[in-house]
């Protein structure tokens, strides 16, 4: 994991089943390494994303703005680790990520944390509000042979401070790497015919909370539909 950090990267997703996932992994298992933490393979997330009063991080992806920033809190459950995190995705589509260790996660960004945020940002700290917690479990897989992480997310929970809604039976599935490599698991996605795309996580979860416009994610919902509907097979 410390030479696959990529922490400038690029990052390629695909949605298919929960039940096509063991079916995926055994294909797999030869070209792979998996992420074991105190024991645990399959390690549990939960992150608080700020945005301002009128979602105008959520807005500036909705527009597909490049250059555009994601800000948020993490916690790594299995190690108990915090951190205040800022994503960057330039204009050449490569996600940048900084990141602060915390004490625990907080409701206000202040601290270090600020510190980071106005030295990686535009944003100021009073005009960001917390509005939305992401959580999920996640593997995470190493590539035996090239700096490629693969990511795979279940149990997807969305929380505000007035509702919560998790979404059963889907796979988010990332693949970072530095540069574009050959990588196993994208073979194995266009052998089965799963094309790239997805949502940001983020995103996602803004459109199942919140009365938004959502017009230019309506694609990648359609696809998501199709997955948790199960119109998606192996074939």
């Amino acid at each position: 994991m410390d030479n696959v950090k990529l922490m400038d990267r690029t990052d390629t997703k695909y949605v298919f089943t929960l039940q096509q996932l063991p079916y995926f992994l055994d294909q797999l298992k030869n070209d792979y390494r998996v992420l074991e933490i105190e024991g645990n393979r399959i390690s549990r997330y939960e992150s608080l994303y700020f945005d301002t009063a009128n979602f105008d991080l959520y807005h500036c992806h909705h527009r597909r703005k490049p250059n555009r920033f994601k800000i948020r809190f993490r916690k790594y459950v299995e190690s108990n680790l915090h951190f205040f995190e800022v994503k960057f995705k330039n204009n050449k589509g490569r996600t940048i990520k900084d990141r602060v260790k915390q004490k625990q996660i907080g409701d206000s960004i202040k601290d270090a944390a600020e510190v980071l945020l106005r030295d990686k940002t535009p944003l100021e700290s009073v005009n960001l509000e917390a509005k939305i917690w992401v959580n999920y479990s996640r593997i995470t897989f190493v590539n035996k042979v090239s700096p490629e992480r693969v990511t795979i997310d279940i149990d997807l929970t969305f929380k505000s401070k007035e509702q919560c809604k998790t979404i059963e039976n889907l796979v988010i599935a990332e693949v970072k790497q530095d540069k574009a490599l050959s990588s196993p698991f994208v073979k194995l996605m266009k052998k089965y015919h799963l094309r790239e795309g997805s949502i940001s996580k983020y995103c996602y979860g803004i459109i199942s909370l919140f009365k938004i416009k959502h017009n230019n994610f309506k694609p990648n919902l359609i696809l998501l539909k199709k997955v948790l509907y199960g119109t998606i097979t192996n074939n």
